[in-house]
């Protein structure tokens, strides 16, 4: 099926012939869609802890973080494309002999573009465009205000002027302090300060594009010296790329490789799920990851780190329990009560499902059981109120062996077709606004494989059109979903006001947005 030229091709990518062919058996035979058995909510999955529970983990946290080596790992490889789909399509489709946007926006049923005129000045790059409109568009002024409009657009989006959806968002204008405007990666080094620092010091790793990493540098070189002023934190700033042996093929609809036009095989980035590669060249006690969208201004972002902070201590007390267990699961000291006491543990602190027959397995399959279920990746979760945002929520799913896990799953692995599964959908009451924080290292103090507790059944199969074709795309298990299905969790309730997300750029509109 692959000629000389493909296999080499494919070896350079350093992907295997195997990997490529399992690639291919999975888009012909379809996705392995979750099965359901309920949604997780509170008190049958999601931890809800009282202010003074909250206090308490909150100090054990702050107590306990200048002898770890703490990282913040922010995914931020996008572009901002998406952010400015509206504004593209109203530059294509809009004409000023035909109207005014008004008529446009009920023409094409677009609040979107009514929304973002009439609150323009509050943009935070609204200063910055519109002087250079000034010297650039002659008569700017004297122009109508739809014309103003439509050129404010125009300088925003095209290539000769502020390019904007060629950038990550991480590099865009976020938020305004004054006449001043920030990007979203300053305020994540600025958050770091308030929670992911230790011994005055924070590090943080971007998963970034190889195009962008240079404006990325540049950035910080600007921004480095005022804010470890400001802060009194010194900041240690790393970045990798999506690794080329994640990328994934993708066939036509008659399940042919797609190829480009040189006859070389397409492939694509195979998603998220492709940064826990990233995430396990990393090396540290306590990893905090946070979406680059999901940050707000400065004086919203302090209430928010608390609970970033909930989250670590909820970690470490059962990371602290685990540890114990093991130590004693190790050194062989342990009876039929402490047994049980860690099975116990296992079902009300990690919600992990313990086999029906355990009470009866001999005493040294139970300290095998318990071994297995107990030396994994911890990763603490906040799961937010469902106000029908789109995320991953929380689930209890069986698994082909028949085995019950909490996990964390996408919309689209689900089988939205089988009623009953629907119907488990809408009663779920949380989702998960990527707001994690990891305990990768075991016991001993030694990291854990991240590739071992991966399930690679969670892949997705999309359709996408690449140059008209329509074609069947694969993307790796979820880097919060699948990739992570062996682990250990804890899900925790945290409010509402923790998920900021800038899915569009009217987004930058809302009250947390602003200073």
């Amino acid at each position: 099926m692959f000629t000389e030229k493909d296999i080499n091709q494919i070896h350079d990518k350093g992907i295997t012939l195997d990997q490529v062919n399992a690639q291919i058996s999975r888009l012909k035979n379809g996705m392995t869609h979750s099965h359901l058995l309920f949604a997780a909510t509170i008190g049958k999955g999601i931890h809800a802890y009282n202010a003074e529970e909250t206090q308490n983990l909150i100090a054990l946290y702050e107590t306990s973080k200048e002898d770890l080596d703490i990282l913040k790992f922010v995914p931020a490889s996008g572009a901002a494309t998406r952010m400015f789909k509206f504004l593209f399509k109203f530059l294509k489709g809009y004409t000023l002999s035909k109207g005014n946007i008004k008529a446009y926006a009920q023409a094409e049923g677009d609040d979107l573009i009514l929304a973002f005129t009439s609150q323009l000045k509050a943009f935070p790059f609204y200063t910055e465009v519109y002087s250079k409109l000034k010297d650039a568009v002659v008569g700017y002024e004297t122009l109508s205000e739809d014309e103003q409009y439509y050129e404010f657009v125009k300088m925003m989006l095209a290539e000769e002027g502020f390019n904007y959806s060629f950038f990550p968002k991480g590099l865009l204008p976020f938020h305004k302090y004054g006449a001043a405007y920030i990007t979203a990666f300053q305020e994540h080094l600025y958050e770091a300060s308030l929670y992911a620092s230790s011994k005055k010091q924070a590090n943080l790793h971007f998963t970034v594009s190889e195009k962008h990493q240079p404006y990325f540098l540049k950035e910080l070189e600007g921004i480095k010296p005022k804010l470890e002023k400001e802060t009194g934190v010194s900041f240690k700033v790393s970045f990798s790329y999506q690794k080329e042996a994640t990328e994934t093929l993708a066939l036509t609809k008659e399940d042919q490789v797609y190829r480009k036009e040189d006859g070389s095989i397409l492939f694509r980035p195979g998603g998220h799920g492709a940064l826990i590669e990233n995430l396990n060249d990393l090396d540290s006690d306590i990893i905090f990851i946070k979406n680059i969208d999901n940050i707000v201004v400065a004086e919203k972002n302090k209430e928010c780190s608390e609970y970033k902070k909930l989250l670590a201590g909820a970690l470490l007390k059962a990371q602290k329990q685990v540890f114990k267990y093991m130590a004693q699961l190790e050194a062989n000291t342990l009876d039929d009560a402490d047994v049980t006491a860690m099975a116990y543990f296992l079902r009300k602190q990690l919600s992990v499902h313990i086999d029906e027959n355990f009470g009866a397995f001999t005493f040294e399959a139970k300290v095998n059981y318990l071994k297995d279920k107990l030396n994994r990746p911890i990763r603490a979760c906040g799961m937010v109120k469902n106000e029908g945002e789109p995320g991953g929520g929380p689930f209890w799913v069986k698994d082909e062996n028949g085995d019950i896990s909490l996990q964390i799953v996408e919309f689209a692995q689900i089988d939205f077709s089988n009623k009953r599964q629907q119907s488990i959908v809408y009663k779920a009451t949380h989702f998960n606004p990527t707001d994690l924080v990891c305990g990768v290292k075991n016991y001993k103090g030694e990291k854990f494989d991240l590739m071992k507790y991966v399930d690679p059944e969670a892949a997705f199969i999309t359709t996408k059109t690449q140059n008209g074709t329509d074609i069947q795309a694969l993307e790796l298990p979820g880097l919060w979903n699948g990739s992570m299905a062996h682990w250990n969790s804890i899900f925790v309730e945290v409010p509402v006001e923790t998920f900021n997300p800038v899915k569009t750029v009217n987004d930058l509109l809302k009250p947390v947005h602003q200073a």
